[in-house]
């Protein structure tokens, strides 16, 4: 499996009572595929996956798998902060039918640079599908090196990397260690989509589809037509979606926003609460802006 184009960084709908809403869920996945995504990505960082446990994971990634039907590949996130666990999971979602894993690095207690190789090669080689690596320093303490991404880069399955640094530098340094390998830098930060794209990435896990899949997948098909200027102004228009993220605890302003657009998504799950007050105002005036333009 080829990893490119726009994967939803999809949120796990809730019911107000806090259980996995599987209609949503169902709903969510659809609207997705109708919007021209070129895959799913569940159980990330806006997935909320470090609060759920393996149950509920494969109960999650199962229905979205039977909902998908084959149409576009399914990426399930499956790290953790042991190898064995990590691997046990993954084993269950091999199993359940995903297309392709995601593991974040261990986000505790950080690892050095070579037990992040050893453990990485070691999940890979209890797995037959496609590993996407997981970079994300602001929540996990420890930035993947790009000398450590080369020399996994050549480990057969492991297929790319997902960079949420928001670090532009890190993105262009994990492209040009693996420019020679069979091998995907994807964007993990929206605002960086069409850079990445640009610089020879390949395509990008984007939070902003959750709400805007037709924009974010529009980046992505202007620019491989060579559409740049068209590209540019559809990234520009993520920017009042992305600048209300940080209204909440993640994603709980992503939530309140694709609930209000018309997917309802749900609250978050506990600790995270729901935005109130002005917060919520903000959200609000920036979803009825996005309803006046783009719907």
């Amino acid at each position: 499996m080829k990893l490119k184009g726009i994967f939803p960084a999809m949120l796990t709908p809730l019911t107000k009572d806090q259980q996995v809403n599987e209609d949503v869920l169902r709903q969510l996945t659809n609207h997705f595929i109708q919007s021209g995504v070129h895959g799913i990505f569940a159980l990330g960082t806006n997935g909320e996956f470090h609060l759920f446990n393996n149950k509920e994971k494969v109960r999650i990634a199962k229905v979205i798998i039977e909902e998908a039907a084959g149409r576009v590949p399914i990426m399930i996130g499956t790290g953790g902060n042991s190898t064995e666990e990590v691997i046990e999971l993954s084993k269950m979602m091999e199993e359940a039918g995903a297309d392709a894993l995601s593991i974040i690095t261990p986000f505790f207690i950080p690892p050095t640079q070579k037990e992040l190789l050893d453990h990485y090669k070691a999940i890979a080689n209890e797995s037959n599908l496609p590993v996407l690596l997981y970079n994300i320093p602001s929540k996990t303490g420890i930035n993947i090196h790009a000398e450590i991404v080369a020399e996994l880069a050549d480990v057969p399955n492991i297929a790319g990397i997902k960079d949420s640094s928001g670090q532009f530098e890190n993105i262009l340094a994990f492209i040009e260690a693996t420019k020679n390998k069979d091998f995907a830098v994807f964007a993990g930060t929206d605002s960086l989509i069409l850079k990445t794209l640009s610089a020879g990435g390949k395509g990008a896990v984007a939070a902003t589809a959750n709400m805007l899949p037709e924009t974010v997948v529009a980046i992505y098909n202007h620019w491989h037509e060579g559409n740049i200027n068209q590209a540019e102004i559809e990234q520009e228009k993520l920017q009042p979606l992305r600048d209300t993220f940080a209204y909440g605890t993640i994603p709980s302003s992503l939530k309140k926003a694709t609930d209000l657009y018309g997917i309802p998504v749900g609250p978050p799950k506990l600790p995270v609460k729901e935005p109130t007050g002005d917060a919520l105002e903000k959200i609000k005036l920036m979803v009825d802006s996005y309803k006046k333009n783009l719907k």
